[in-house]
């Protein structure tokens, strides 16, 4: 502003908290409708977004919170409002789930309470009014491929939930200064960027002489994977082996125009470009060798741990052989992809549309021990049946789902902002703002992956597995809520998170 010119600002650690925005803070007042028997009829909710100081990315955050606002539930009335409201705050921004996490907290809210007025529990409710193959969203889209009741009833019977709430309830009766508390928290993520345009990848991928692969995609590794991720669908795609692989920097210079790698898209984007542009490399090389074979139809032949097959007969070809007998020939060894995620649309209009390109699935099961005297909790275990479709990494996709795990926990629980009447922050530090470590996350974590060979749009079947899995912390709130009604079974307990240990001892004990 100064300068009139470009400069490079490099904050310490110190002020980069406090200027940077958070994820967004709401206020949301709901209600809902349901029958004796915990059938939903109508729900309506009014989510009050504080935006902080600018728009920023505040309105599509906002968006994705109306979009996931009955989170895994089909509710046939619904009506969602939502307003982003200027505050003294700096100006928040999109974090993992980018306004999921908040529209899903409130319907669990909601039937939480539900459940509390009709005296049943919540998971019975929940069942109740699960997903269905084709029933519709608000939106207007149909839940295709459902996976919502499949992960549930895998979740209920391969845990064992019954046998989880007796043990539970026979504790409870026979311990008065702890007890213990237990969620099952559904989730039903939607996977593509909700401004259509953004749902757009290219890639770059060169052969060389040696045998060696250079690929360049537009998307940003972040310790999510991504690299990994390619370089397993390259050496896939092409049938050879994954040390030849070399996955390029990213840099606008190769690949131009690319989306944020954001959404949990990034892999399904980048990969599907990738694999265009493979199969680009691969039809000229298929041609070349089925001609010297002397082979009509290219699909007879295949390329399998850097060997040609021929009608699935092994030939005296190689991939070395393959690759210098195409460049010799002047065949281009060189390929650029796109990919454009096909069916996508939503009319802002009409409130209308298919905006996303397919769901996430699954459940956990959440147990926690809330020592009533103190206010403190521990997190015995969770366990998950996740909607994964085909892994490309198993290693990566677990390591996604814990982390994601571990930072909607601590959202919910005990990583509390504070700001002073001015809006500036007085939780900049570790020493006031605690984050989940090592001793906080549960003592059991179980996984289990719920492969679904229905879902084609991800790279050889891939889901996405980025965001999803942080919903599934939401369920430690009612876990714990559920432990403190134990305690106090006729208190009324506000619907406020985080839940920490301070606000878990003044609502049991404050009148």
């Amino acid at each position: 502003w100064h300068t009139k010119k470009p400069v490079e600002l490099v904050l310490v650690r110190a002020d980069d908290i406090k200027m940077t925005g958070k994820r967004h803070p709401y206020k949301s007042d709901f209600k809902i409708g349901v029958t004796k028997e915990g059938k939903i009829l109508a729900y309506e909710v009014k989510h009050y977004q504080n935006s902080g100081a600018t728009a920023d990315l505040s309105p599509a955050v906002l968006e994705r919170t109306l979009f996931h606002s009955t989170n895994s539930y089909f509710i046939p009335n619904v009506k969602i409002y939502g307003v982003c409201c200027r505050t003294n705050l700096p100006s928040n921004t999109a974090f993992r789930g980018f306004g999921g996490p908040q529209g899903m907290f409130v319907i669990e809210s909601a039937i939480a309470k539900v459940a509390e007025k009709l005296d049943m529990p919540c998971e019975e409710i929940q069942a109740k009014n699960l997903l269905r193959e084709n029933d519709l969203f608000p939106y207007g889209q149909r839940a295709g491929n459902c996976r919502s009741l499949l992960t549930w009833n895998n979740a209920v019977e391969k845990y064992k939930l019954s046998e989880i709430r007796k043990k539970m309830e026979d504790y409870n009766k026979t311990h008065f200064e702890t007890k213990k508390g237990i969620a099952v928290m559904p989730m039903c993520f939607g996977i593509s960027f909700t401004t259509t345009y953004m749902n757009q990848a290219s890639a770059l991928v060169h052969v060389y002489i040696d045998g060696s692969i250079s690929v360049s995609t537009g998307g940003v590794e972040m310790g999510q994977g991504l690299k990994s991720n390619i370089a397993g669908i390259v050496a896939k795609g092409f049938g050879i082996r994954e040390h030849r692989i070399k996955i390029e920097s990213t840099n606008t210079t190769r690949v131009a125009n690319m989306s944020p790698s954001a959404a949990s898209a990034t892999t399904a984007l980048n990969g599907n470009a990738t694999l265009i542009a493979i199969e680009q490399v691969l039809d000229r090389l298929k041609s070349m060798v089925a001609k010297e074979l002397g082979v009509q139809d290219t699909g007879r032949i295949t390329i399998v741990d850097e060997k040609v097959f021929c009608d699935g007969r092994e030939t005296d070809w190689t991939w070395d052989r393959l690759v210098q007998t195409a460049h010799l020939n002047r065949i281009d060894l060189s390929a650029h992809g796109f990919f454009a995620t096909p069916e996508i649309y939503f009319d802002k209009i009409k409130e209308k549309g298919h905006p996303f390109a397919y769901h996430i699935f699954g459940t956990a099961i959440i147990e926690v021990t809330l020592d009533c005297l103190r206010g403190t909790y521990d997190i015995d275990s969770v366990k998950i049946v996740h909607d994964l479709g085909r892994p490309l990494s198993e290693l990566v996709d677990r390591g996604q789902i814990e982390g994601g795990l571990a930072q909607g926990l601590g959202w919910m629980t005990i990583e509390d902002l504070r700001f002073n009447e001015k809006g500036q922050l007085l939780s900049g530090a570790l020493a006031t703002y605690k984050v989940p470590d090592v001793y906080f996350m549960p003592d059991t974590i179980e996984l289990t992956f719920l492969e679904d060979e229905g879902n084609t749009l991800g790279p050889y079947g891939n889901k996405a597995v980025g965001e999803p899995p942080l919903m599934y912390g939401i369920g430690v709130f009612f876990a714990i809520r559920y432990a403190m009604r134990t305690f106090r079974p006729q208190k009324e307990f506000a619907f406020t998170s985080p839940l920490t240990p301070e606000r878990v001892l003044l609502q049991l004990y404050a009148d």
